[in-house]
């Protein structure tokens, strides 16, 4: 008669325990090699700053004068407009593509003939809606053609646009320049990228 061997018996508290404990390690060494992925995809400090709202003092602005500062990497133009400029921009509204700003290139208290808060300081971003070239600030009347009541002229493809950044009808560029958010801090300050309610640009 053989004597039959005891089977060892299994420790089955053991076993999930080792289970759990593999598992946790696996997990911790999955995320700590994910850290260095996560992070690279991540903007930097000097990324982020670039893209925090600017504050701008307009104290010296002259009227007819431009100031251009730079915000995400893009030029924004400060624009002091006279009068004339001003009582100019109805005249134009045959001759442009979006003159009622009817496309999203601004936030609602931009969207009127001034495409501004105040109509005698205009804020645009100073670059072109078709391939992106920096269009040149031409205040003065007949400087282009002679029914031309200054505006912005693109030199890469003649795309034209009025004082109030409206692009006109048959250029290359589709739409109005972009009006960022902003705000004013005072009569002479306002700071781009951040508008009164406290609603950034995306």
């Amino acid at each position: 008669m053989t004597i039959k061997e005891k089977e060892p018996e299994i420790d089955l508290a053991r076993r999930c325990f080792l289970r759990r404990a593999t598992s946790a390690v696996g997990g911790i060494g999955l995320a700590a090699t994910a850290v260095p992925f996560v992070e690279y995809w991540l903007p930097s400090i000097d990324t982020e700053a670039k893209a925090a709202p600017v504050t701008v003092d307009m104290s010296a602005l002259q009227p007819k004068q431009q100031l251009t500062v730079a915000w995400r990497g893009q030029p924004v133009w400060i624009i002091r407009r006279t009068q004339e400029m001003i009582d100019d921009l109805p005249k134009l509204n045959g001759e442009l593509r979006d003159p009622d700003s009817l496309e999203d290139q601004q936030p609602d208290y931009a969207k009127n003939i001034y495409r501004s808060i105040k109509p005698d300081y205009f804020i645009a971003i100073g670059v072109c809606t078709h391939l992106g070239c920096i269009p040149t600030y031409r205040p003065d009347v007949g400087s282009i053609s002679p029914d031309w009541l200054g505006g912005f002229y693109c030199p890469c493809h003649g795309s034209r646009y009025d004082l109030a950044g409206r692009v006109y009808k048959g250029v290359p560029a589709p739409l109005n320049l972009k009006i960022p958010r902003y705000s004013y801090l005072s009569d002479h300050e306002i700071m781009i990228g951040k508008d009164q309610s406290g609603a950034e640009d995306g």
